[in-house]
């Protein structure tokens, strides 16, 4: 079992208090977890963050509101600098319950930093406090969920996708590398995942594709990067899984469609 670390930042004189942590590309924190309510943020570069079989992508426009408790992995999927918000639940009045993306916008951006300064005077601090607090604004994003199996069938043909999005074999031959039928590895993955093969997949190759989206790859090489052969068949992949374009759940504003958060849990 994964061994859980639990770290906590050190009160400051208000609510918040800021930190900032370069990560190299490819580079994860362990499983963890804050007393603290914590918001993740990308300053440079672009962030994942993983709670259980959810997965965000953070590039600066947007970030993570991870309430106090919640055990979760934070990376880099390419040069970043993480700034983590760490809000004192006590003298906080935000109570959101459960992971919450966050619009970041030119004000925001501005603050986050103003709060890491350590010259900066307790009045002035709290004052600017009051306004992150105020600017605050959770985002209508549904994480892409890719439940992770166990059992060990299933689990081969899951790592051979992780390590290939774009492997194009079918779920037959898939059953033929690890030993099984069709019929069992069907039974296998929703047994398993909750989710058919096929749609397991798509969410596979769409949580791949967002990092490289938010860096800004064109949608063409990132559709057949993950296996798509055209940009329009990816597009209509994300809407329908997500319910929005990749572009707008990458900045944030999206306008979801009513289905959208059916799509994600059927």
């Amino acid at each position: 079992m994964t061994r859980t670390v639990v770290g906590a930042a050190p009160r400051g004189v208000g609510a918040i208090v800021v930190g900032n942590f370069p990560l190299a590309y490819g580079q994860w924190f362990v499983p963890h977890s804050h007393p603290q309510h914590q918001l993740a943020w990308a300053r440079h570069g672009v962030l994942g963050v993983a709670v259980e079989d959810a997965y965000w992508v953070l590039p600066p426009t947007r970030a993570l509101w991870l309430p106090a408790g919640v055990v979760h992995r934070t990376g880099a999927t390419r040069d970043a600098v993480l700034c983590s918000l760490y809000f004192e639940p006590d003298r906080c009045g935000l109570s959101w319950a459960e992971p919450t993306p966050v619009g970041i916008d030119g004000l925001l951006a501005h603050l986050i930093p103003h709060l890491g300064r350590e010259d900066l005077p307790d009045d002035a601090r709290l004052r600017a406090e009051a306004v992150v607090l105020d600017l605050l604004r959770p985002l209508p994003a549904t994480p892409i969920r890719v439940p992770d199996p166990a059992d060990d069938r299933v689990r081969a043909v899951a790592d051979a996708l992780l390590a290939d999005p774009a492997d194009p074999r079918s779920l037959e031959a898939h059953a033929r590398a690890v030993g099984v039928s069709r019929r069992t590895l069907t039974r296998l993955f929703v047994h398993d995942t909750g989710m058919n093969f096929d749609r397991w997949r798509t969410h596979l190759r769409l949580r791949a594709a967002l990092p490289l989206l938010a860096e800004g790859q064109p949608v063409s090489r990132v559709a057949r990067t993950v296996g798509y052969a055209t940009a329009s068949a990816f597009l209509a992949a994300f809407r329908r899984t997500v319910g929005t374009s990749p572009g707008r759940y990458l900045r944030g504003d999206a306008s979801f469609e009513a289905s959208a958060a059916s799509a994600a849990d059927e």
